[in-house]
């Protein structure tokens, strides 16, 4: 790959911003959030400050653009099990972290647009009536064998009612993007981030400018 160009990367979906060689192992840094946080805009535009700075980086997301991640998308839309759906998602992890960690391992630092906590927040809200208090941990468990742990994981909290007037801006709603379903999952983020130290909370009403400049206070001096 030739320096100071900027390739797409087939599989999840990718956007590599490549500008010098690192043998030291990468930083991973994942943003979460609601629908309506504006995650991928702050994650897109940290990851080109990354680069700026003189980092080799990879932006990348989830659901991805590979095989899996396109059946997740279909079972958005078609699924009658829940577990199904959930399963996919995990199965696309499961897959787009082998290419995280093989981005890492390259010096390349990754940043996330959705990870784990995604999984955790959303789906462990939709299994709560099959699995009651146990769908967190069931969760976590399944997910153990292969997640990597972020550097940083950044929550861009913001209020339901809000993410959900700016989600209406963009047309039909999708599945999840409902206020009472978007209240239950913000509360699970707020749980994890009480008990996973990599998260840092972040503000997301305020102006993208300055939910930015909060995210990038945290990188290392």
């Amino acid at each position: 790959m030739d320096d100071n160009r900027d390739t797409l990367v087939a599989g999840p979906i990718s956007m590599s911003i490549a500008l010098t060689a690192s043998s030291q192992v990468g930083k991973f840094y994942v943003f979460e959030g609601i629908d309506g946080s504006g995650k991928s805009t702050v994650s897109k535009l940290f990851a080109e400050r990354l680069a700026k700075s003189g980092r080799p980086v990879e932006w990348t997301a989830e659901p991805t653009s590979g095989w899996i991640g396109e059946q997740v998308r279909r079972a958005n839309k078609e699924a009658r099990s829940d577990f199904a759906e959930t399963l996919l998602y995990v199965a696309d992890r499961a897959e787009h972290s082998a290419q995280i960690r093989a981005w890492l391992d390259d010096g390349r630092d990754v940043v996330c647009d959705r990870y784990e906590g995604s999984t955790l927040a959303y789906q462990s809200v939709t299994l709560r009536p099959h699995l009651g208090p146990k769908a967190l941990e069931w969760l976590r468990t399944i997910n153990a064998p292969f997640v990597l742990h972020p550097d940083v994981t950044f929550l861009l909290r913001i209020d339901p009612e809000t993410a959900m007037s700016r989600v209406s801006k963009r047309g039909e709603a999708e599945k999840f993007e409902k206020v009472s379903f978007l209240r239950k999952v913000a509360a699970m983020y707020d749980r994890l981030a009480v008990e996973d130290l990599s998260y840092v909370v972040i503000d997301a009403s305020k102006d993208l400018d300055e939910v930015l400049e909060a995210a990038l206070s945290h990188l290392p001096r």
